[in-house]
């Protein structure tokens, strides 16, 4: 098995259950501002919701929104196309308003809501003991920095790099190089094919990785990758137990 020097990991769904946190805010803000005078159902209301803020934070990464503009229009796009909605332009100054609400409480509820993945805290520990431990992940600086300090593991990362914090995101190579210029401080001579990224998104964090010459480790649902994808990755797990038959 190949020796690396450090290993690079995402935060979002790979650490943290980002996914089961949001889940739980979708919910209890659909019941909280009464968005059933808005959509048919709740289905309705995350089938635009979700494919919107992909969109957008895909533009994000591009520089073509800022993160304010995305911040509430991931909730007053949907709003606005409820099949519920009557006359949008006579109400859009209050669905703006209340797009605002909601986008301050989605923030508070996902960080509230905030849990480990299953055996997270225990391969973080099994890693940092063997490795230089680097998260790197995209979001924005005061929720994740929250979640940092509430998972009990901020002392296991000997740095963390994020996009909002650079100037870039994933899947752009730059954050990666960033990454290893961080661990240049303890490795010197450190490069990007001694360096293993692990992470949850094809996308943005083995995409990213690969093109800055780095190996990867994606934690992948086996049911939807693509024969493309399954051959790009350095290795595929299901579950992050398994990273540890690797490193």
């Amino acid at each position: 098995m190949k020796h690396y020097r450090a290993v690079f990991i995402d935060w979002d769904d790979t650490i943290g259950d980002f996914h089961g946190a949001a889940k739980k805010a979708l919910q209890e803000m659909y019941d909280k501002y009464h968005l059933c005078n808005y959509f048919a159902s709740h289905e309705e209301f995350i089938s635009l919701y979700k494919p919107h803020n992909i969109e957008l934070w895909n533009q994000y990464g591009k520089s073509l929104v800022t993160k304010e503009f995305l911040r509430v229009d991931r909730f007053l796009w949907p709003l606005l196309h409820g099949s519920k909605v009557g006359d949008r332009l006579a109400i859009k100054q209050e669905l703006c308003s209340l797009a605002e609400q909601m986008s301050e409480d989605f923030l508070c509820l996902t960080t509230a809501y905030f849990s480990l993945i299953d055996g997270a805290a225990e391969i973080v520990r099994y890693l940092a003991n063997k490795y230089p431990l680097t998260v790197v992940t995209n979001g924005f600086v005061e929720v994740q920095y929250e979640k940092f300090n509430k998972s009990g593991l901020r002392d296991c990362f000997a740095h963390v790099v994020l996009s909002e914090e650079v100037g870039c995101q994933k899947p752009n190579p730059q954050i990666m190089h960033v990454a290893i210029e961080k661990n240049k401080q303890q490795l010197p001579d450190l490069q990007p094919s001694e360096v293993i990224m692990i992470g949850d998104s094809f996308a943005s964090d083995i995409s990213g990785a690969r093109a800055a010459g780095m190996d990867t480790i994606w934690l992948a649902q086996p049911d939807t990758m693509t024969d493309e994808q399954r051959h790009a990755a350095t290795y595929i797990v299901t579950s992050l137990q398994e990273i540890k038959q690797i490193l």
